[in-house]
């Protein structure tokens, strides 16, 4: 699968080194609008050009990683549905279909544009859809905090924009319409990326949660359990994870990176399964055809 990537900020560039790991993908560009001040790998195909790269390439890709910025994302989409590429949106622009692994990955037949929503929605919808089948949740509020060094300037651009698409993205797959999210950016460089949820909620039982924690940990290893589960009052239920980057390019320290990449990873992956699913029953009738 031949795939590219748009933005080379702290999310493209530790995209592009989990990209290189994996022999299912051909890099074929890494695209940025100035010239790289990085050192980047020998064989990293780099152009300093923008969107104007694939507008001059026309259908250079099959899939492509927009790590720009909603704003950008935007005016993007519109050469990349002309050229028909799949793009996997890792911006809150909220343009494309919202997914997330072990959510609602069905969504990826019927569409060519793919949201990753927020590093905070990857972190905290897969858990509240966990709780809700758990429990009744009446509110819910997801606290995230952040190291600042972690937080590039495509994400404070979008901090309005990343509240709006978490919350939409909860109320659309998890049915908590009642909710709230807040982003907390810690200037101490050694944060760990923190969710904390709390729930105006009643009943429940939480004896598989291991289960749903190994479930995450398929494609996000650093995902990892913080406070279990527990009533703090009657009717209000808190839980906490932690996640740590895989350090392929950024710190531990940059999990809320780190997760929405291996999301996009995970996204990716499905994709492929899809296509490869569909170029095999197609096969199969051009048999039944032949004969």
């Amino acid at each position: 699968m031949n795939v590219a990537i748009i933005g080379t900020g702290n999310i493209g560039t530790d995209l592009l080194y989990k990209i290189l790991k994996n022999s299912d993908y051909t890099l074929v560009a890494f695209v940025g609008r100035r010239e790289s001040t990085k050192k980047l790998p020998d064989n990293v195909p780099y152009y300093s050009n923008g969107i104007q790269f694939f507008i001059d390439n026309p259908k250079s890709c099959d899939i492509v990683f927009d790590c720009t910025d909603a704003y950008s994302a935007a005016k993007n989409a519109i050469v990349f549905l002309e050229q028909d590429i799949i793009v996997i949106d890792m911006t809150p622009s909220k343009i494309g279909r919202m997914c997330v692994p072990n959510v609602n990955c069905e969504c990826l037949r019927h569409t060519k544009n793919v949201n990753m929503v927020t590093c905070g929605g990857q972190v905290s919808i897969p858990l509240l859809k966990y709780l809700t089948t758990k429990c009744t949740v009446s509110y819910a509020e997801v606290v995230t905090q952040i190291s600042s060094e972690s937080a590039g300037m495509a994400t404070r651009i979008n901090v309005d924009k990343y509240i709006q698409t978490t919350e939409s993205a909860i109320q659309n797959l998890t049915g908590i319409n009642n909710c709230k999210v807040i982003l907390n950016i810690n200037p101490s460089p050694e944060t760990v990326m923190q969710t904390t949820i709390f729930l105006k909620s009643t009943g429940g039982t939480f004896e598989d949660y291991d289960n749903f924690i190994d479930m995450m940990r398929k494609y996000v290893k650093g995902y990892t359990p913080e406070i279990q589960p527990t009533y703090i009052s009657e009717d209000t239920l808190m839980v906490s994870v932690k996640v740590y980057g895989s350090e392929d390019y950024l710190s531990k320290y940059a999990g809320n990176l780190d997760v929405i990449n291996c999301a996009a990873i995970e996204v990716a992956n499905k994709i492929c399964t899809l296509k490869n699913d569909n170029k095999h029953i197609k096969n199969m009738y051009d048999g039944i055809l032949d004969i």
